[in-house]
C-alpha cells in the first residue's frame, strides 16, 4: 500500500498530464512499485487493421512504468525515458489492461516489466522499459541549438 497523498497524486497526474488524460488512462490498482491501469480502445486508437496501433500500446506501456516508479517517488518526480523495448505477441481488439512492476529501483535507472493483456485476459504484449532519473525537472529551452 502507498501512502494516500502518493495515491492521490497519481490521480491527479490521471486527470492532468495531457497524454494519461487523451488516452483515458484509469487507475485499477497501485502498490509499491506496482501498477494496474486500463486504457479504453477507440476506432481513433486503430492502426493499419482495427486494433489497438502498436505505437499507442508502447506509449501505454511507457507512461504505466512512469507510475510504477511514482509509486515510490511520488507524481512530482522528474524521470525521463532511456529505453523502451516492446514485444508484440497478438493483435488487441479491445481495451488494453497494463500492469507495471518495478525491477530495480536504482539511484540513476529503474527498469520496469510491463505486461499488456486485452478484456479477455490474452497477453498481447511485453515490455521492458527504463527510466533515468533526474535531479531536476527538464526546461523547454534546453537541448535547443
Amino acid at each position: 500500500m502507498i501512502p494516500p497523498k502518493r495515491e492521490e497524486g497519481l490521480h491527479h497526474c490521471l486527470e492532468t498530464v495531457p497524454i494519461l488524460k487523451t488516452l483515458g488512462f484509469r487507475l485499477l490498482e497501485c502498490g509499491v512499485g506496482f501498477v494496474r491501469v486500463v486504457v479504453p480502445r477507440s476506432d481513433r486508437h486503430n492502426g493499419l487493421q482495427p486494433t489497438f496501433h502498436g505505437g499507442i500500446m508502447t506509449t501505454v506501456a511507457d507512461c504505466t512504468a512512469w507510475l510504477a516508479i511514482a509509486t515510490k517517488l511520488g507524481a512530482d518526480a522528474h524521470l525521463t525515458t532511456s529505453d523502451i523495448h516492446v514485444r508484440f505477441l497478438a493483435p488487441c481488439f479491445s481495451d488494453v489492461t497494463a500492469e507495471a512492476r518495478v525491477i530495480k529501483f536504482g539511484r540513476t535507472l529503474c527498469p520496469v516489466d510491463v505486461q499488456l493483456f486485452d478484456t479477455n485476459g490474452a497477453q498481447v504484449a511485453t515490455a521492458q522499459v527504463t527510466y533515468f532519473r533526474l535531479a531536476t525537472a527538464p526546461r523547454a529551452e534546453e537541448g535547443r541549438a
